[in-house]
């Protein structure tokens, strides 16, 4: 196979409940794993946007899944990576369902769900059980698996026959059958990043699969909360245009510093204060 020339990344300091400066209707696919409500590397991050509860962490990432179907083509295709979360409040031990409250919150956001993927995450414990060993009743089921949820802009995208970016952008008969069963568990977790902060750090073989998928070569592909850059890396060398959006400043740093490196634009300080004014808007709570 030739190999593909790598895409442009362009790299913000800026806020996913805007995306300022990118236009509307302008990128073809998001792939992002958000900072999961309640867990509790992302309470600070979630207090510095404004949010000190579970609906107030869900608001942040509504908002975000707003600006994403602004700038998406009619017919783009958002991917999150989630998942769900296992936490005591009150005293009281239960699950937070991020994916499902994912799922209604883009639909709000005026995205149609689509059929998600399970990813089985393999674990070097894997007898790492919660509750009472082999007592029952109140042992607990091992949450092993998150959530790669997909959802459309409106109707499918209608392309011209024949398209020589669409022909070039083929997979693989295997490549079908593995991609688009619903459960993956041939992909191994990732480390999280190296700034001493939790950064959504996801394996890439879960961005190369997504942007294989849902885009053609050439096209743009939009990572809102970039972290370590992942989805950026696996779209540049898959052909696509790449722009990552990061508010953290300690892992915007780490990643300009990185993607500078790498020959990736950089965005100006004006725009960079983006970020900083994103900390003290006001929280966009769900409707």
């Amino acid at each position: 196979m030739a190999r593909r020339a790598a895409g442009r990344v362009t790299l913000y300091h800026g806020d996913a409940r805007r995306l300022d400066g990118i236009p509307s209707g302008s990128v073809h696919l998001v792939v992002t794993s958000p900072p999961y409500p309640m867990i509790p590397q992302w309470d600070a991050l979630f207090r510095a946007l404004g949010a000190v509860d579970y609906a107030g962490m869900l608001g942040v990432l509504e908002a975000a899944w707003g600006a994403c179907h602004r700038v998406l083509v009619p017919g783009g295709l958002l991917s999150i990576n989630v998942g769900d979360a296992l936490r005591s409040r009150r005293g009281e031990f239960r699950l937070w369902p991020n994916h499902a409250a994912t799922l209604l919150a883009a639909e709000r956001a005026g995205f149609v769900p689509l059929p998600y993927v399970l990813w089985k995450k393999p674990t070097n414990r894997p007898n790492a059980f919660l509750g009472s060993g082999f007592l029952p009743p109140n042992a607990y089921v091992t949450l092993d698996c998150e959530f790669v949820l997909l959802f459309r802009k409106g109707r499918l995208r209608r392309l011209p026959p024949h398209d020589a970016a669409r022909e070039a952008s083929r997979y693989s008969r295997a490549e079908r059958d593995r991609w688009f069963s619903q459960i993956w568990s041939d992909v191994r977790g990732a480390r999280q990043g190296g700034t001493g902060r939790r950064s959504a750090a996801f394996p890439l073989a879960i961005p190369e699969r997504l942007v294989r998928m849902f885009s053609l070569l050439g096209e743009t592909v939009l990572d809102p909360f970039a972290g370590t850059g992942t989805t950026l890396l696996a779209a540049s060398a898959l052909g696509r245009q790449a722009i990552g959006v990061e508010w953290d400043p300690v892992v915007f740093a780490d990643l300009a510093e990185r993607g500078r490196r790498l020959g990736w634009t950089v965005a100006s300080p004006s725009v960079a204060a983006v970020g900083e004014r994103g900390a003290r808007a006001p929280l966009l709570r769900r409707s």
